[in-house]
């Protein structure tokens, strides 16, 4: 039973995303309260009725006490626990007993992070932001927040079964030739042709990759582009799995596509009752207008639901999604950057994505650099008296003064509407440049003016007439689609079936005999290496099938989890030991050439901190530049490994193998795909 909600200060709901438990949890609630013959409240009115205690009482503590809680617990178990992001409030909450405090938290940071990625610099004015979240038109609130819905199970599906978004890291398929030939391929023909096409109409593609399911085929970034981080393209392939659901489980049993790939083997199909009906239909509904999904798996009917929801919200296919990615240019650090997002499914579960630069980005760097100005004064203005200084000795004021008339005067002969921007902006100077200097009086202003810049960006990258002016034509996407599909045509079963099993532990139990599973990630590339664990019925593994798989699953899920908790108080070392099993987890730095940097302490994470990973708050990065204060002249990598033995192993061999499995792998993680 779980739910999340995000809400105003006033109790407003701005978007909800429940389970069915709990959704008829709360119809029962209320529809048995209200008397014969009332109408039953709409399910939002129920949800701030429900909430509307916990709000008020959080914004009271603020208000009186400037802090309030972060979590609770009630009589009957349920787990509430809050965050504060401005002026929205974030409550996520479980009755099952299968997620913690720490599960709770994540999804409020992933939500959050989602937002950020769809709704760019809007966030950074909460008056903006709670117009996006909950438009004013009926429909389209609806079809937005199926969506945003969408998102969160897609996501909470993909973290309860892929080992990648379990220890949020990106996961290639190991195939190294074929690997740097589609890469070459992506480089010198795709990408190439793409950006030398008249049909472009402005945009210019920075980054294209193929995705197999859930595994990254290909990665290729132009030269001129921006490095895309691990958090965001982790997040773009959630977005990417939403978008085009596919089950690996049914395309790697289809009889049509093992065949090729097993020549008669056995492997990895056992055949069924009726076994082609599930390939049947879904040859039928790529060709056919009206598509009719007859899935009986739960979680197939989930993503098509989900499906349905995505093509609501998106008549044309051939529009591009807009996202706002984090880039690192010459002129800086720019967290919000606008992209346009093309995805183009290839086969079921095989997609490609190209990410674009719109030609007016530079408008954004310019709101950023503003926002980012602004903010530091008002922060230096909210110091106190000695945060107060005057115009004439403070540089960064007279720089955006200067840039700020510029940009307004570049943007006099285009569409976008400025004047409430130099209306505030007048008002700013006024007071700003008085006699006066700058006081603390100043800050309500900063703060329209950070709202106005905000309103600029909207115009510039949300609004429909202004967003779909630029973007490849839809006979240049279809150019694209048909290239890489004449490319991998030959290789579409082989790489089905490769996604699921990518690694076995076969080529490992001679070498270390009583490994049962192993997670090796390389954070500083924020990639991972794991062998596959596969828990369907038909599928064949080492771990075998059902009972046994399931618990080797749910233990790896559960060290994981351990593992995080005393990171998080400062421990890079575990070792546990869990009846017939053996656990342990290391954390530590290399330089560039392999070698093992001295252990130090890291710092601790205060209980209230963001959860560790990559997602919801890039701890590792920050990790990373920590270390590297004391290592200025090198460049430091962060590894970890996770391992699972047998435990009748003893530990001394437990620990020489976690050692030379470090060893093994740190050669191979260094394909550069990324």
């Amino acid at each position: 039973m779980k739910c999340l909600l995000v809400t105003s200060e006033s109790a407003e709901v701005l978007f909800y995303w429940t389970d069915p438990e709990f959704q008829l949890r709360v119809q029962e609630q209320y529809g048995a309260a209200r008397e014969d013959g009332e109408a039953a409240p709409a399910f939002e009115d129920s949800l701030n009725t429900l909430f509307a205690p916990i709000i008020i009482s959080c914004s009271t503590l603020v208000d009186r006490l400037g802090d309030s809680y972060t979590s609770f617990s009630t009589e009957n178990k349920d787990t509430y626990v809050l965050h504060q992001f401005e002026e929205c409030l974030y409550i996520a909450v479980n009755g099952d007993g299968e997620e913690d405090e720490d599960d709770l938290k994540r999804r409020i940071y992933v939500m959050k992070k989602m937002t950020d990625v769809l709704f760019g610099m809007v966030t950074l004015s909460s008056d903006l932001l709670k117009k996006e979240l909950r438009p004013q038109d009926s429909e389209q609130r609806r079809a937005l927040w199926r969506h945003l819905q969408g998102l969160l199970e897609t996501y909470s599906r993909l973290r309860e079964q892929d080992q990648s978004f379990l220890v949020e890291a990106v996961e290639r398929l190991i195939h190294p030739t074929l690997c740097e030939q589609c890469i070459e391929f992506l480089e010198r023909r795709l990408v190439a042709q793409l950006n030398s096409s008249t049909e472009r109409q402005g945009e210019e593609v920075q980054h294209a990759f193929i995705l197999v399911h859930t595994k990254l085929l290909a990665f290729y970034s132009s030269r001129n582009a921006s490095t895309l981080s691990s958090s965001d393209l982790l997040t773009l392939m959630g977005m990417v799995l939403h978008l085009h659901p596919s089950s690996p489980d049914i395309d790697e049993s289809s009889p049509e596509d093992v065949r090729d790939t097993t020549a008669g083997s056995d492997v990895f199909y056992t055949p069924e009752a009726s076994p082609t009906h599930h390939h049947t239909e879904s040859s039928r509904i790529e060709t056919e207008a009206a598509p009719i999904f007859q899935f009986v798996d739960p979680d197939i009917q989930m993503a098509e639901d989900s499906l349905q929801t995505l093509q609501s919200c998106r008549p044309d296919p051939a529009q591009p999604i807009r996202v706002f990615l984090e880039s690192t240019l010459k002129e800086g650090f720019y967290p919000m950057m606008p992209h346009s997002m093309y995805t183009l499914p290839l086969w079921p579960g095989i997609t490609l994505v190209l990410l674009t630069k719109i030609p007016n980005s530079h408008v954004a760097m310019s709101i950023y650099h503003f926002l980012e100005t602004v903010a530091k004064l008002e922060k230096r203005l909210n110091e106190g008296p000695e945060g107060a200084v005057s115009h004439r000795g403070h540089t960064p004021i007279q720089e955006l003064r200067s840039k700020m008339d510029k940009f307004l005067r570049s943007l006099a002969n285009t569409h976008i509407q400025t004047s409430q921007l130099q209306k505030v902006w007048a008002e700013f100077k006024a007071r700003a440049f008085s006699r006066g200097g700058l006081s603390k009086e100043l800050v309500p202003d900063c703060r329209r003016l950070r709202n106005a810049l905000c309103v600029i960006f909207r115009q510039c990258f949300f609004l429909p007439e202004n967003s779909s002016t630029h973007r490849l034509s839809p006979t240049l996407q279809e150019r694209a689609r048909t290239m890489v599909q004449d490319k991998l045509v030959d290789w579409k079963d082989f790489l089905l079936v490769k996604s699921k099993r990518n690694i076995t532990m076969v080529s490992y139990l001679e070498e270390f005999p009583g490994l049962v599973h192993f997670i090796y990630v390389d954070r500083a590339a924020g990639q991972m290496i794991a062998p596959s664990l596969s828990m369907a019925d038909r599928a064949s593994a080492e771990l075998g099938k059902g009972p046994l798989a399931l618990y080797i699953k749910s233990k790896v899920w559960s060290l994981v989890g351990t593992a995080r908790r005393y990171l998080q108080k400062g421990y890079t070392t575990v070792t546990q030991r869990d009846g017939d099993y053996y656990y342990c987890y290391f954390l530590w730095f290399e330089n560039e050439t392999g070698y093992k940097l001295e252990v130090v302490d890291i710092p601790t994470l205060p209980d209230d901190s963001a959860p560790i990973g990559m997602l919801a708050w890039d701890y590792y990065r920050k990790l990373l530049r920590y270390y590297s204060k004391s290592h200025s002249g090198e460049v430091v990598k962060c590894y970890e490994l996770l391992t699972v033995h047998l435990g009748v192993i003893p530990s001394d061999y437990v620990l020489q193998h976690c050692s030379q499995l470090a060893r093994k792998l740190w050669e191979p993680s260094r394909i550069p795909l990324l």
